[in-house]
């Protein structure tokens, strides 16, 4: 058959047309394997106490080596929270439960792409902290230095002279929510070192089993007992923490006494509009709807309201509920205007583990919108991940280091302060503010994997100033670990 011109140009017209929408993908399309590396290289960054051989990132050195010295133990190690020099118990915990179930969750794809031993090694930083901080049975130190002294100072970690008062925890001073949160982080981690650690899985578990039982027979606020704490990390409430602890527990343990606890509380919290730090429930509800898909509890009661309240949050992300999370005119979720990337963080972590869990049973979210498949879920975490990667109205990436268009001048005192291996010079408290933080110069440090966050209207100025937008947080990352691996 003859083909004429008219008809020629017609299909090359198409070709041409369906090449371009290709290359328009293309162009949109993120490395995700990259990502991944990053926000496990993040954590190398936040790292307090005597650095390892093989730390990658070279530019930090050691700091805060007399960490508890005031007490008379042993205190080093552990992570910054933030951009800070304070060692916070509270999101340090949710920052090891949320690496763990990570780690737990994905383990195939992390081995897959070579970061396991990277994501353990993160873990174990901080389960080497928290281990140490339990120093008995009922005494948990979960503070180390106080917003009052530390804030007024810009000095990176390693000239530390702020004090490094330590602040615990004990049956004369409760707090449930960080006890059993640090129960919850040592179960996780018991589950994520299992298969290649098992002395140090048993010695994690058996921290963690203490711990819960101490939250659940001293109860109380722990920002009731460290009073500094009320600054930064205020608790709402310790109810949603003993419920996430059993939770892990029973998935560590298997013994029936933490699944009577799931089964005996009398308020598992509703559906919840956030997932975080100070708020546990989507998580709990998360882990025990596992158990119903799983045939492991009944079907009904509160084993159904549990799944129920999970799915309910689930496809308000999805935007099939009656009461959706709100989005930005870009499309990115939004929660909260305080760092609200951790929120993003925690809520397609949520739907990564609903996508699998449902994907492993052939089963899709009924949801009151529609029916919302697993490759649903998925399609919509990728869209939220590609708007922090770029994909957004500012064609910035809230990742730092990642891409060739990233916040320069993030709110951080280690990367805003010249190394310490290119200048020893000391940094005094206040010198750091005329030297280094009103320098309107990028940061002479890239703390590659940090993520930071615009506002509701899509927009971000970068100014180490915005402490509100431009402060990363460890609670950012850890769920942020698990939805790349999940996208690789």
């Amino acid at each position: 058959m003859v083909m004429s011109s008219q008809s020629r140009v017609f299909i090359f017209t198409v070709l041409l047309f369906c090449c371009l929408e290709i290359d328009d993908v293309a162009s949109d399309d993120h490395d995700y394997k990259q990502a991944l590396r990053n926000s496990l290289l993040y954590f190398e960054g936040q790292r307090s106490g005597k650095l390892p051989p093989n730390q990658r990132v070279t530019w930090r050195a050691d700091s805060a080596l007399k960490d508890g010295h005031d007490a008379g133990i042993n205190l080093v190690g552990g992570y910054y929270d933030a951009g800070d020099n304070l060692k916070l118990g509270f999101p340090l915990a949710f920052t090891i439960t949320m690496l763990s179930w990570s780690t737990i969750e994905f383990n195939d794809k992390l081995s897959q792409q070579k970061e396991l031993q990277n994501a353990l090694s993160a873990i174990k930083w901080g389960t080497d902290y928290l281990i140490k901080a339990h120093t008995s049975p009922d005494v948990l130190y979960g503070e180390i230095g106080d917003p009052d002294s530390d804030h007024p100072c810009w000095m990176r970690p390693e000239d530390m002279t702020t004090p490094r008062t330590a602040y615990k925890l004990d049956d004369q001073h409760p707090g449930s929510d960080l006890v059993a949160e640090t129960a919850a982080a040592l179960a996780a981690a018991s589950i994520a070192f299992k298969s290649v650690d098992k002395k140090y899985s048993s010695t994690l578990l058996l921290h963690a089993t203490q711990l819960f039982d101490f939250a659940d027979t001293h109860r109380g606020k722990y920002s009731d007992s460290i009073t500094p704490a009320r600054e930064i990390y205020s608790s709402s409430g310790f109810e949603d923490e003993l419920v996430w602890g059993a939770a892990w527990l029973y998935r560590a343990t298997n013994m029936k006494k933490y699944l009577d606890y799931l089964g005996g509380v009398s308020d598992i919290g509703g559906v919840r509009s956030v997932f975080s730090w100070d708020d546990k429930y989507v998580g709990a509800h998360i882990l025990v709807a596992k158990l119903v898909l799983d045939g492991k509890v009944e079907t009904s009661g509160i084993w159904a309201q549990y799944r129920s309240q999970a799915e309910e949050y689930i496809c308000s992300c999805a935007q099939k509920s009656n009461q959706n999370v709100h989005k930005t005119p870009g499309g990115l979720f939004w929660f909260l205007p305080w760092n609200n990337n951790q929120y993003v963080a925690t809520a397609t972590f949520a739907m990564s583990v609903y996508s699998k869990y449902l994907s492993s049973k052939g089963s899709s979210l009924q949801c009151s919108g529609g029916v919302v498949s697993p490759h649903d879920l998925t399609s919509i975490v990728r869209s939220q991940v590609d708007y922090i990667l770029g994909s957004n109205p500012k064609s910035m990436s809230y990742m730092i280091g990642y891409g060739s268009n990233f916040p320069q001048k993030i709110h951080h005192r280690g990367a805003s302060i010249i190394s310490i291996k290119k200048d020893p010079t000391p940094v005094a408290c206040k010198d750091g503010f005329q030297e280094w933080f009103h320098k309107d110069a990028p940061n002479p440090n890239v703390l590659v994997g940090a993520v930071v966050s615009p506002d509701g209207n899509d927009n971000y100025e970068d100014s180490r100033d915005d402490y509100q937008l431009a402060e990363p947080a460890t609670v950012t990352m850890a769920p942020l670990v698990g939805v790349l691996a999940h996208l690789t």
